[in-house]
């Protein structure tokens, strides 16, 4: 099976992804996040900084990532949300602004929209179009995460509550379009990995308690240093990712 994990920020799809690799066996497809592109595509800029052509770039660099590591894995896998993620994220800053934290003072209005942002709206209107006719042949099913927690406070993502909210609804409301099955879950992690399964008939090969510990165990090893602290990769090369085994350890 191929299945994404959906969810807005901060919903958990990381360490539910994880997690789910360990529960179930499936091996788990990733790319390079915002984070890891931001150096490569502005260096010194954090992404708030970016502008709209530089947010295009990352929005094209990462899809492309997702789309070599998903046709590796093309067998089944699980995969830490999807290009509709990116899409949506670039999609709504045409009603929040390029950094949406600039407009939280207009509340519910949308920003003013100035002749960049007009051209921003048209440009993700037509990769949309691209970005959905992939994912739409290349996902079997999704899980969707409430959006139920917190928002992390690691200084990184230029988002609030309004555009989580709006991002939550405009993925649903997408993936219903693409008629791909859809199954929301939330809860704990080991309630989340158990749901999963009875919904989509996967066989777990561990316990829940086993699989969350050793995702647990994964998150903390990844790198989440900030944007300005990184470095270009080397020759603008991306880092290879390896899948995780096979296995419920």
């Amino acid at each position: 099976m191929r299945l994404g994990i959906s969810g807005t920020y901060s919903s958990g799809k990381t360490l539910t992804a994880l997690a789910l690799s360990h529960y179930i066996g499936l091996p788990r497809t990733m790319a390079r996040t915002m984070r890891e592109i931001l150096p490569d595509a502005a260096p010194g800029k954090k992404l708030e900084e970016c502008t709209a052509a530089e947010l295009l770039q990352m929005i094209v660099v990462r899809h492309t990532e997702r789309v070599k590591y998903e046709h590796q894995l093309a067998g089944g896998f699980i995969s830490d949300g999807s290009s509709l993620q990116e899409w949506i994220y670039g999609a709504l800053r045409v009603r929040v602004g390029i950094n949406p934290n600039d407009s939280v003072a207009l509340g519910e209005a949308d920003v003013e929209r100035t002749a960049e942002l007009a051209f921003f709206d048209d440009v993700m209107r037509q990769l949309g179009v691209s970005f959905k006719q992939h994912v739409q042949r290349g996902f079997d099913a999704f899980v969707h995460l409430r959006n139920e927690l917190p928002l992390s406070a690691d200084g990184h993502r230029p988002v609030n509550d309004r555009f989580r909210t709006l991002a939550d609804a405009r993925l649903l409301e997408v993936m219903a379009e693409l008629r791909i099955p859809v199954h929301v879950v939330s809860g704990t992690m080991p309630e989340r990995l158990r749901a999963i399964a009875a919904a989509t008939g996967l066989r777990p090969i561990t316990t829940e308690e086993q699989a969350a510990a050793a995702a647990q165990a994964e998150y903390r090893r990844i790198d989440t240093t900030i944007e300005t602290r990184r470095t270009a990769a080397p020759d603008g090369r991306p880092p290879v990712h390896r899948p995780v085994a096979r296995s419920g350890a």
